[in-house]
């Protein structure tokens, strides 16, 4: 399998190294079989991440529609480099799955748009609880481990971007622009006295 080529830019990329930094876990309750599991996997990938368990705090919600709510509370605090977000939807016999998932998904990207803290999605969707099963750490790995990976790169990266240099700080101001208030001035008061030399000729 051919590698593709490395672009020919510099890249700004997040780390996984999650010392000093601070976390907050909203973990729902519904499902809590799956969610657990998830929960614990979560913490574990932050510490083995170098992040320390007194910077990781938990918040437990009853369903995982109660989740966006609690993670935008955590993210307007401004205590968090991140906030990790897991819970477990189950498909049913009626259209309540279908709008949960989507209010959920809507709800927590949103909140992270908004804040500008990260938010990582842990929120399973399945259609039945061995597919569940599989994605909390089964067959298919664990996504409460990959969300918790996820937060911390970034976390990393929202740092490396805001050590950026401004675009607009760069950007050199015309002296006519800098000085358009002055000049308005100016203007305004040379009006003002060719209008008293008119008046004054007249008389």
């Amino acid at each position: 399998m051919d590698v593709p080529p490395e672009p020919e830019v510099r890249a700004i990329e997040g780390s996984l190294n999650a010392l000093g930094r601070h976390f907050a876990i909203v973990v729902s309750r519904f499902n809590a079989f799956i969610t657990e599991r998830l929960l614990m996997s979560a913490i574990d990938g932050l510490v083995r991440s170098g992040a320390e368990k007194t910077n990781i705090d938990l918040v437990r919600v009853p369903g995982a529609f109660e989740i966006p709510l609690a993670a935008r509370g955590l993210a307007e605090t401004g205590n968090y480099d991140a906030i990790i977000c897991l819970g477990c939807l189950l498909r049913g016999d009626t259209a309540h799955y279908d709008v949960i998932v989507n209010e959920v998904t809507r709800g927590i990207g949103q909140s992270a748009q908004e804040t500008g803290v990260p938010h990582a999605f842990g929120v399973l969707t399945c259609e039945n609880l061995e597919q569940a099963i599989d994605r909390a750490g089964l067959k298919m790995g664990n996504k409460g481990f990959e969300a918790a990976l996820a937060a911390v790169e970034m976390a990393s990266l929202r740092a490396a971007i805001s050590h950026q240099p401004s675009a607009f700080s760069k950007t050199k101001i015309p002296r006519s622009a800098r000085y358009d208030k002055v000049n308005a001035r100016s203007d305004k008061s040379k009006t003002s006295s060719n209008k008293t030399s008119a008046k004054t000729k007249r008389k």
